[in-house]
């Protein structure tokens, strides 16, 4: 297959692509690019033709599924209607129905929607209104944030910042200062005095970001920031208590909750919002990715009431926006594409088999190479351990060769796009489009067994 310009597309790439978070050593040496040339439901095909299972929904992102012709034509309609607006001190209607949508899904008074283009500008812009918010307050030595190990917040400075993974932060730094972190909530790897007890161990986690918040001095913390359940590392759902517990602590430090649900919204964990899921009330909810099922770029922040009404006295202003921040097109897709949400009944369809998928994920667990299998709604991680009665994981040389050399190809080649993950010790992660259910579990579950046993004996 050539380019327009008669390239070889092969050659094209090694040539001028730089893909993201990508190694390109080998690729450049001759290596092979895999292309994706479309998708459907729940499949992506490359440009030879071959069929994959999307496990992954493109990047927690293609929730509705691939190929819906109705939100192409939603932004062919807009865009001849009104291609561009920005949102500096003008307004357009689908950003206006759009932001009462996202409100009337959120809980508590968070009743204000402030648009991005992507999770990483929204965890941005949480970071600098947080900032602002206690200055306003006359508060202005209330600037640090606290987050948790491992977890991944974005890659702008200041998300980055916030970011746990010494790996991503270190080529970039002096990064944005001010910024501490707190134990995840990954039982598996919980403290032995917790043996079976996850309530305490939520309790006990939540107690470190008490903890944290005081040894720092409380009026120097202005923020937590927290994922529903936490990516990077393998999908760490939060024990029962912990949001209530962290909820009580940031109100009594005056310090703001903030739900980055750049991954964990619209269906990914079963509500439109995941914090509705656990039960609890954030100041500041962060997201993206599935607001558009992916089909045009989107982010958004939702903030409560009272972060809000300071800015309506006076000459108090947010000095803060994106150029392409709520975009015509893009919040006019958003729209409908939460249309296919309510019509199709997804959130309800996570929620209705969201047991079963954790149930025939959780048979690989007869595998001596699986240590753990967790998660929420369609949203998973499975580890893979050295020793399983030990829990005894891989070194880096070993996870290496184990989820680079020969996992991620051997998926692929088995007909499975997923992510095998050494941020933290190795895992396999799924986020399926929410359209599936249980012929399409079956169906996961086999190509992975099938993969992981031959991981096992090549071990």
């Amino acid at each position: 297959m050539n380019t327009p310009r008669g390239t070889d597309r092969q050659q094209a790439a090694r040539d001028h692509l730089w893909m993201h978070m990508a190694r390109h050593s080998g690729i450049s040496q001759g290596g092979h690019v895999p292309i994706i040339s479309r998708g459907e439901g729940h499949k992506i095909y490359d440009d030879a033709g071959r069929e994959y299972f999307d496990g992954l929904a493109g990047l927690f992102v293609v929730n509705a599924g691939h190929g819906r012709a109705e939100l192409a034509e939603v932004m062919a309609k807009q865009a001849e209607k009104l291609a561009f607006m920005p949102l500096w001190s003008y307004a357009h209607e689908p950003a206006i129905d759009l932001a009462e949508r996202l409100a009337s899904y959120a809980p508590g008074d968070l009743n204000r929607v402030f648009f991005t283009t992507g999770g990483g500008e929204a965890v941005e812009s949480a970071f600098k209104l947080a900032k602002q918010h206690f200055k306003m307050k006359g508060k202005p030595g209330k600037t640090k944030v606290i987050s948790r190990a491992l977890a991944y917040h974005g890659t702008p400075q200041g998300a980055l910042a916030i970011t746990s993974l010494p790996d991503m932060k270190t080529p970039f730094e002096p990064l944005v200062p001010g910024t501490f972190r707190v134990p995840n909530t990954n039982f598996y790897r919980a403290p032995e005095m917790f043996a079976d007890n996850e309530k305490d161990f939520g309790l006990w986690a939540a107690e470190r970001i008490r903890e944290a918040i005081e040894f720092e001095g409380a009026d120097s913390v202005a923020a937590v920031f927290l994922e529903p359940v936490q990516n990077s590392g393998g999908c760490f759902p939060p024990p029962p208590g912990y949001f209530d517990r962290v909820r009580e602590i940031c109100d009594e430090y005056d310090v703001l909750l903030v739900s980055d649900e750049t991954i964990c919204a619209f269906g990914r964990i079963g509500s439109m919002f995941a914090c509705n899921d656990f039960g609890y009330v954030p100041d500041i909810i962060t997201s993206a990715k599935a607001l558009t099922s992916g089909y045009v770029p989107l982010g958004v922040m939702v903030v409560s009431d009272k972060l809000f009404e300071p800015f309506t006295k006076g000459d108090s202003t947010f000095y803060h926006g994106y150029t392409f921040g709520g975009h015509p097109v893009a919040a006019a897709v958003a729209m409908a594409n939460l249309d296919i949400f309510e019509r199709e009944g997804l959130n309800e369809n996570v929620k209705n088999n969201a047991d079963a998928f954790k149930s025939t994920l959780s048979k690989l667990t007869d595998l001596d190479i699986v240590g753990d299998v967790r998660g929420a709604g369609y949203f998973y991680g499975i580890e893979l351990v050295k020793d399983k009665a030990t829990k005894e994981t891989f070194n880096d040389a070993e996870s290496e060769r184990l989820l680079r050399d020969y996992l991620s190809p051997a998926l692929w080649e088995a007909g499975l796009y997923c992510r095998a993950d050494d941020r933290g010790d190795p895992v396999i992660q799924l986020a399926p489009p929410i359209t599936i259910g249980q012929p399409e579990f079956d169906q996961i579950e086999s190509i992975l067994r099938t993969v992981l046993k031959e991981a096992a004996n090549k071990i």
